[in-house]
């Protein structure tokens, strides 16, 4: 049977936040996997509240930028979330900010702040390496051979600053957020109110 427009435009309604639902795993699928099904049984990592919140901000984006691995950024942020008791949603879904569009420009950065830090990645190799479109092979043997070291703490800086950054962002906008809320419950509150 044929999808009228109407499904394809309901689909895409979400934008953003209907595809990070999708990509985000839900307890029901946590508990199909047995690495992680023990987070699905601890209600605490799934509330939405002022220390689980920034908390599980901060963990997704420092997994997301230091693993850099697809597939291994989400179960390891909600692996995570267990010690840091942070919320597994959405530290799952704070790994998405390193994606195949953004993941080069967070391995250009690493390396060149990995340089800039000290260590030596060899930017020029890594330039001729692009201009004559090496193979697998050789782009393994330079990253193995002077550019690891660079790139890892390059990727370790950059994903703690972004987990601090995170952190403090996301106190701010609950806050914001939780304040907003209340507002609009006092002027529902007072506009139900009879007059004297």
């Amino acid at each position: 049977m044929a999808r009228s427009h109407g499904d394809d435009r309901g689909r895409m309604k979400g934008g953003f936040s209907g595809f990070a639902r999708r990509l985000i795993p839900t307890r029901e699928t946590l508990v199909q996997s047995r690495f992680v099904r023990p987070l699905a049984a601890r209600p605490e990592l799934w509330r939405y509240n002022r220390r689980s919140v920034p908390r599980g901000i901060a963990v997704g984006l420092f997994v997301g930028i230091f693993a850099m691995i697809p597939g291994v950024q989400i179960v390891g942020a909600a692996l995570m979330c267990v010690p840091f008791r942070g919320n597994v949603p959405l530290a799952a879904g704070a790994t998405l900010l390193s994606n195949p569009a953004t993941t080069p420009m967070i391995l250009l950065g690493a390396l060149w702040l990995g340089s800039f830090l000290g260590l030596d990645a060899d930017l020029a190799t890594f330039q001729s390496l692009i201009d004559r479109g090496a193979g697998l092979g050789e782009w393994a043997a330079w990253l193995v051979s002077s550019a690891a070291p660079a790139l890892l703490l390059g990727l370790l800086s950059i994903a703690v600053v972004s987990a601090v950054i995170g952190y403090g962002a996301s106190i701010v906008i609950w806050r914001w957020w939780t304040a907003r809320r209340r507002r609009m419950r006092l002027n529902r509150g007072l506009a139900g109110a009879p007059r004297a």
